[in-house]
């Protein structure tokens, strides 16, 4: 079915966002220019192309609400997590009291590898690059003072997500917050680990059932929740081109919904509370073409391959974070400007929430001036260049919308490719997304190291003086205290409420039975996340991939 078989007249459609505007409320702001010239809400042709549409209906090329930031401003989010959850609690209490609308974690690797911070494998990686939590204790004191019902919480964390949600539920339960009245995303995108991140506990197979478990278990106990969001930041990070991780990424999502269905799931039952992921690099309009381009090939696939009867379900909301891969270690200061423009591409691209990535971040997890400066660089962006006083300002430049048109048929050559290696499972056990990206970063860097492509104080303008830019440095005694707390908790616990736990998550994966509940019931008896993998591990086995050359 065709989009213009289905699209009303674009007068009618025009009509409909007037009424669709005038319900929604507008931010106490003042749209007009510096000068004092009064700013429409849109500005559109009376008949532009069927695929491009007005804000708040489908394909949603223009942005997924009618009033877009005139009513509501993007969530600011700042990645925040290091050393033990007494210091990052103290991180996310700075960044609230500076302006910011929503907190973000980053967990260590031990963590995120399913280790806990007792384990050999964890040896000096405890607290380095995120914030170690164990046990639902570590969970409690993170977001210690922080109620849990006023504030969206976001945490990256994949192929041990289940387990971390668990303990998300049971420390907002203790603050007497119930798992219906928690907002915020977990991100579960186990495909994007075995494309490009790298951290997996479990085969491929067994993983997807976990996040099929939390997609089904989140329908209908955290329904203000997002159980997965679909990530092609780190598909980008890994070297992607934009159009791979639009490709990779969407792939990825329908992917999701294709077991969800096949475990009898209604699409509308979950659809709407899918979020999506994206990076914001430096080629400005070509990320602006890349999120007009996912909206309107989400919107299609959802409506017309899935069968999605709800707009909510057709709509993509997504979370954009600026390139890290973009940052330098060189001349770090230029970072703040990469930063600024790449925030103001996921701005002009419709973004729901942002981070900002601090101009350190190339040496070291970000000081809090650097958090700051990052920060504001939202702040400013929201108000006071002017970019939000109407919705889609870039919407019919020919540029633009050429440019989201070729970034489309991209997305859909890979598309086909991939269905031809018989799906995205069977494409990545195959190593093809992980290939594609592969030969794309060693393009690039082909590039950059020829000086075919220009990177300013790294390989063009790149005199100047000594860095003298101050890092923050993790102290070593917090991993000697996070392994004594974790050990002094394992040691006060109820070991046969521990080994219950235990045997019924055991045999709960042996039968093939939703796992959330049993996650959360261990999370109550004081299980640990190490604990947990392990168990699974004994049945499910672990992963390991074949090399891509």
């Amino acid at each position: 079915m065709s989009d213009m078989a289905v699209t009303d007249t674009f007068s009618a459609s025009l009509e409909r966002w007037r009424e669709a505007y005038a319900k929604t409320p507008e931010r106490d702001a003042r749209f007009e220019t510096l000068s004092g010239e009064p700013i429409e809400p849109l500005y559109s042709p009376e008949e532009p192309p069927p695929t491009v549409g007005v804000p708040g209906e489908y394909p949603f090329t223009r942005g997924v609400y009618p009033s877009m930031y005139r009513g509501r401003l993007w969530t600011m989010r700042q990645f925040a997590g290091f050393g033990t959850a007494a210091e990052t609690n103290k991180r996310f209490r700075y960044l609230l009291e500076h302006g910011q609308t929503g907190l973000s974690t980053a967990f260590d690797m031990p963590s995120l590898m399913g280790h806990d911070s007792d384990h050999e494998l964890s040896l000096g990686e405890v607290g380095r690059e995120g914030v170690a939590v164990d046990t639902v204790a570590d969970m409690e004191t993170l977001f210690q003072g922080i109620p849990l019902d006023q504030v969206s919480v976001s945490m990256t964390v994949n192929a041990p997500a289940a387990i971390m949600l668990a303990f998300y539920v049971v420390a907002a339960e203790r603050q007497g917050v119930g798992p219906a009245q928690l907002s915020g995303t977990i991100q579960t995108d186990i495909l994007k680990e075995y494309i490009a991140q790298k951290e997996w506990c479990f085969p491929v197979d067994p993983a997807m059932s976990l996040v099929t478990d939390m997609i089904e278990w989140c329908a209908a106990e955290m329904p203000r929740f997002h159980p997965v969001s679909i990530s092609g930041y780190h598909i980008r990070e890994a070297g992607a081109t934009a159009a791979q991780e639009l490709a990779f990424t969407l792939k990825d999502g329908f992917t999701y919904v294709e077991h969800a269905l096949a475990r009898g799931l209604d699409v509308d039952d979950f659809a709407p509370r899918l979020s999506f992921f994206f990076n914001a690099q430096i080629d400005f309009f070509e990320e602006i073409a890349k999120y007009r381009a996912a909206r309107r090939i989400w919107a299609r696939e959802m409506r017309d391959t899935y069968g999605a009867r709800k707009p909510e379900s057709w709509r993509m909301r997504f979370h954009t974070q600026t390139a890290g891969v973009s940052l330098t270690a060189q001349q770090p200061l230029n970072n703040i400007t990469r930063t600024a423009i790449e925030a103001l591409a996921g701005v002009l691209g419709g973004t729901q929430s942002l981070h900002t990535n601090s101009f350190d971040e190339a040496l070291a997890l970000p000081t809090e001036e650097a958090v700051q400066i990052a920060l504001r660089t939202q702040q400013i962006i929201a108000h006071e260049t002017g970019v939000t006083n109407t919705v889609d300002p870039l919407g019919g430049s020919y540029f633009v919308e050429s440019l989201t048109d070729q970034m489309e048929a991209r997305a859909y050559e890979y598309f086909a490719k991939i269905d031809e290696l018989g799906g995205m499972v069977d494409a990545v056990k195959r190593g093809f997304p992980q290939r594609e990206i592969a030969d794309a970063a060693f393009d690039l860097q082909t590039q950059i190291d020829s000086g075919e492509r220009k990177v300013v104080g790294v390989n063009a303008f790149n005199e100047g003086g000594e860095d003298t830019t101050e890092i923050l440095r993790i102290d070593a005694e917090l991993e000697a205290q996070q392994v004594a707390r974790v050990k002094q908790f394992k040691a006060a616990r109820d070991g046969d409420a521990v080994a219950d736990a235990l045997d019924a998550i055991d045999a709960a994966a042996r039968d093939g039975a939703n796992l959330m509940p049993h996650l959360v019931s261990a999370a109550r008896a004081g299980v640990s996340e190490g604990e947990i993998v392990a168990q699974l591990q004994s049945v499910w086995g672990s992963f390991r991939e074949l090399p891509v050359f």
